[in-house]
């Protein structure tokens, strides 16, 4: 006995009909009348009545009824507890462009950890398209990603605002871009530069910024995080938001430091999504929610940093 057939059987007395059971399951009426018999020869009883006009619940299955929903009804509870359950201790799988991800991602994993000790959070590192891609089709419950003013967002993901920045370039302390106070496209392009890999909207940014000048050298990388290590090495300067750089604590140890675009206006933002759902895990709410307090709070602490808020 299945648990299905005892499904088929109650949408069979709920509809008064196997026709319109089989619409409503969709299946083909053969099909469905083909189960319920291997119901009724496994049970010995005759659960359906058939005539020319159809098939419909029997004397003998309506009294079976109250065992029957007894039964549905304890699947049901079974499969709820196991979803909780599922809920609580499954593996939260984030993917990011890698912005902000030390002073924003990882303190909110960390007091994320504090409530969800038996959570796996599995944090993959991924371009802006491939991202959202998997967020929308279930492969990532959360997307950390960064956008222009201009990037559309996709219908089908709730996004949330986290931070709200400039372009700024990043470099060792020792560099000639230190004594300025803000750097030009032509100081910038003197200078070996690390850009982001095509697919990240640094990359995007920097095309668009240099139009078409050619800088003295060029490293090509994947994601902030290994942008700022290639700077602290003394490799060149990167082009960055400024909220993936201030704070971070190769900038608070003065392993590197950083300088506005003179004349740019151009505001990056960076969010959180996930897909619109009516079931969203608790886990994935609450590490959602702690991003989105984190964010706020840290706006409040850093409003404004000569010129290029947070």
């Amino acid at each position: 006995m299945r648990v299905e057939q005892l499904e088929y059987l109650a949408a069979v007395t709920r509809l008064g009909s196997l026709r319109r059971a089989a619409d409503e399951l969709h299946l083909s009426q053969p099909a469905l009348g083909e189960t319920l018999r291997k119901l009724e020869r496994e049970l010995g009883v005759e659960l359906l009545e058939r005539k020319r006009s159809g098939a419909e619940i029997s004397h003998q299955g309506r009294q079976l009824l109250p065992h029957i929903a007894e039964v549905l009804g304890a699947v049901g509870r079974l499969r709820q507890a196991a979803d909780g359950q599922n809920r609580v201790t499954r593996a939260v799988r984030l993917g990011t462009v890698n912005a902000a991800t030390v002073t924003l991602l990882t303190p909110a994993i960390r007091e994320f950890r504090t409530t969800h000790p038996s959570t796996q959070v599995e944090v993959i590192g991924d371009r802006q398209k491939g991202i959202q891609q998997h967020v929308a089709e279930g492969g990532f419950d959360l997307g950390l990603v960064s956008c222009l003013p201009d990037d559309a967002m996709p219908p089908g993901l709730q996004t949330t605002e986290l931070l709200r920045g400039r372009p700024v370039v990043c470099f060792r302390p020792d560099s000639p871009l230190a004594s300025l106070k803000s750097v030009t496209i032509t100081d910038l392009i003197a200078q070996p530069l690390i850009v982001m890999r095509a697919g990240y909207v640094m990359h995007r940014f920097v095309h668009q910024l240099l139009a078409g000048r050619t800088p003295s050298f060029l490293y090509s990388t994947e994601g902030a995080e290994m942008g700022k290590l290639m700077v602290a090495e003394g490799l060149g300067a990167a082009v960055l938001p400024n909220y993936s750089v201030l704070d971070d604590p190769l900038e608070r140890s003065g392993t590197i430091t950083w300088r506005p675009l003179e004349g740019d206006s151009t505001h990056l933002r960076v969010v959180i999504q996930r897909r619109r759902a009516s079931a969203v895990p608790e886990a994935v709410r609450d590490l959602y929610a702690i991003l989105v307090r984190r964010a706020a709070e840290r706006k409040v602490r850093q409003p404004s940093m000569g010129g290029t808020s947070v």
